[in-house]
């Protein structure tokens, strides 16, 4: 089960005790009675569904109530980290672990290993 810790209680608790509340930072327009249908209907409707860091929106339903950002990564449904709702928006580049450079790295592409021996046919 996807455990997730709530920036306010400071408790990781199960998925089910949360919900998303979809896409985060999202800026409704000063003045919507000047804004085209097809303008305010992009904004209440259409959102970002990206591969990869996603900027959510969460709601601790059956803990504190509160909302709160997460960045998740929908490919592998890891959270990078999450944020009370009036914090800005982190740094993505900090958040990405880079696997460090192995060894046989730095060893020539023929030097890294001797090819195996073929089996003996029955």
């Amino acid at each position: 089960m996807l455990l997730i810790k709530c920036p306010y209680c400071e408790e990781e608790r199960p998925e089910l005790e949360f919900r998303n509340a979809g896409e985060a930072h999202l800026v409704r327009a000063a003045s919507i009675v000047e804004q085209s249908d097809d303008d305010f209907a992009a904004f209440l409707y259409f959102r970002q569904n990206p591969k990869g860091l996603q900027f959510e929106r969460w709601r601790h339903i059956h803990g504190c109530g509160r909302f709160f950002n997460a960045v998740r990564d929908s490919v592998s449904d890891k959270f990078l980290t999450v944020y009370k709702a009036d914090e800005p928006r982190p740094n993505v580049e900090q958040l990405i672990v880079r696997p460090a450079a192995s060894a046989e790295s730095t060893e020539e592409p023929d030097a890294k290993r001797a090819p195996r021996a073929k089996k003996a046919e029955v």
